[in-house]
């Protein structure tokens, strides 16, 4: 590549960077013309191209990419010293290319319009709503905990396999799509990741890959959470890019499924971001409305986090960290701590609905 193309290349991503940071000022039209407009029929060619295939494509990808790096960095080791500017407009040129199909193959969903918006709901709620709902949810989670448990102490083990549960997503979203048609979901693209272990040390459970579309599912992870989890990166599929509205959907989808596990999995998901709500609260209140909690739940929930123990590592808060700065770079100023924000949105959403 010339050194006028790169430099080229170079200016495009500092125009790139200004024009985002205008854009990110108009929600309205980022909402109409790419989240249901261009993103629409990108997400479904790309799922179309790539869903079929058994593997990970954007996980060969990205092996690929990191072997180029490597391959490139010991070529050109000498090159940072003898030829910086070269070396820095090589880098610049890829950043650019790389910056400009991340925003349009996905990223621009961070900048849409909120869903609380989209939806009519409040993005607020009052403590005696919080505790209203939680007791509705546990009354609901122990009622399906009955149905397919032995009894109410012991936790649920789901009877498919992951790749089982893979088809299963589709199921809760043709129902939401019957009520929402632009969470429609055809086809389907969702693959265990062949990063899993290393997700795993870095505390994620999935991910989706903005170049091919695919979601990326942790294989590690119990079965249990393979419901929701999976939804929640569908969610992410079908352009919700912020992850407090990535899992608002995603337990949708689950409690919409007809299959009882699957609602199980949707239902205790919600269930335990109230409880952490309410815990944070009030935390005498958590102790007692933990209590009417099946013992069955409570294990499920302690499975969950038994997993992530083993995994527990050094350098996880570092990842943990490194994602943080990534949301709040990206229109999530709460960072991680969004993920809690989930519960005002089903709060608001369930408040004149039956459970």
């Amino acid at each position: 590549m010339r050194i006028n193309k790169k430099l080229g290349l170079v200016i495009f991503l500092v125009f790139q960077i200004i024009l985002i940071s205008k854009l990110k000022n108009y929600p309205e039209f980022i909402e109409r013309f790419y989240s249901n407009g261009l993103y629409i029929f990108l997400s479904k060619l790309m799922r179309y191209v790539f869903g079929w295939l058994p593997f990970s494509v954007g996980d060969v990808l990205y092996t690929l990419a990191g072997i180029y790096l490597l391959r490139w960095l010991y070529i050109n080791r000498k090159r940072i010293v003898k030829d910086t500017l070269g070396w820095i407009l090589d880098i610049g040129a890829t950043l650019s290319i790389a910056y400009f199909a991340f925003h349009v193959l996905w990223a621009f969903n961070y900048y849409r319009q909120p869903l609380n918006i989209s939806l009519n709901l409040d993005a607020e709620y009052t403590t005696e709503e919080l505790i209203l709902f939680t007791e509705k949810l546990i009354k609901k989670s122990n009622s399906i905990h009955k149905k397919i448990a032995i009894n109410d102490s012991v936790k649920v083990e789901i009877p498919y396999s992951k790749p089982e549960i893979f088809d299963k997503v589709k199921n809760g979203y043709k129902t939401l799509s019957q009520m929402y048609p632009h969470l429609d979901y055809e086809p389907k693209s969702i693959k265990k990741s062949i990063y899993s272990v290393p997700l795993t040390y870095m505390g994620f459970s999935g991910y989706l890959n903005p170049f091919t579309n695919e979601a990326q599912v942790d294989g590690l992870i119990p079965t249990y959470k393979y419901p929701t989890t999976s939804c929640h990166e569908v969610a992410h599929q079908l352009g919700y890019a912020a992850e407090n509205e990535a899992n608002f959907i995603g337990s949708l989808a689950a409690i919409h499924n007809e299959d009882l596990y699957f609602q199980y999995s949707g239902y205790t998901f919600a269930l335990r971001h109230s409880l952490a709500e309410l815990y944070r609260r009030d935390p005498k209140l958590y102790e007692t409305t933990l209590t009417s909690v099946n013992k069955g739940i409570i294990k499920n929930y302690q499975e969950v986090r038994q997993f992530w123990m083993r995994y527990k590592n050094p350098i996880e808060p570092f990842f943990e960290k490194t994602f943080d700065t990534f949301l709040k770079a990206n229109n999530q100023s709460a960072g991680m701590k969004s993920y809690s924000y989930v519960v005002a949105l089903l709060v608001n959403y369930y408040e004149n609905k039956p459970l």
